[in-house]
């Protein structure tokens, strides 16, 4: 394994690449993973606020577009 010290040297475009690829890797075999209660409560707060009209939708996409062109 890379010494984690490494990252230090990578630009913040290739950190969030980087995070990407572990968090694709990692998505694999979700199903192994049991998500904490507090998530589950986190989700029905949101999905509640969605519901009375309090929260805002962002599509994917474009979320993804916006945070890379933020931090490249």
């Amino acid at each position: 394994m890379q010494d984690t010290t490494d990252i230090k040297h990578l630009s913040r475009a290739e950190k969030l690449r980087v995070m990407e690829a572990i968090w694709e890797d990692l998505s694999k075999d979700d199903d192994q993973l049991e998500s904490p209660q507090w998530h589950q409560k986190a989700l029905q707060q949101t999905e509640e606020r969605l519901e009375k009209g309090q929260e805002d939708t962002v599509d994917w996409s474009d979320a993804k577009r916006t945070l890379r062109d933020r931090f490249e």
